[in-house]
């Protein structure tokens, strides 16, 4: 598949694209895990950052090598952001959980 990308020059185009869709998974994401489970989460992304991190080193084609690193970092972005949301709670930008023990 990814030679079929490369000779017609799209290669840059999908890997693209996975990268603005990955990307905007994880906003949902950061807002959802935050206020279903509070900062405690953030250790969840840390070991999905390092297993798409490994992978990324592991696999051989560039377009999937890629999108996992891409993958990879952006979950540790994301321990940053559940952090960060915490503070938009706090400051009223984003509902609080009622249920779960502040």
């Amino acid at each position: 598949m990814t030679e079929i990308l490369a000779q017609w020059h799209l290669l840059g185009l999908v890997i693209g694209l996975g990268t603005f869709l990955i990307i905007g998974l994880f906003h949902p994401v950061v807002i959802k895990c935050h206020y279903y489970f509070g900062t405690g989460c953030w250790w969840w992304f840390l070991v999905v950052g390092i297993a798409a991190l490994a992978a990324s080193v592991a696999v051989g084609d560039v377009m999937w090598s890629s999108l996992l690193g891409v993958f990879a970092f952006s979950s540790f972005w994301t321990i940053k952001e559940v952090f960060e949301q915490e503070q938009r709670v706090r400051k009223g930008w984003f509902p609080s959980n009622p249920k779960r023990k502040q």
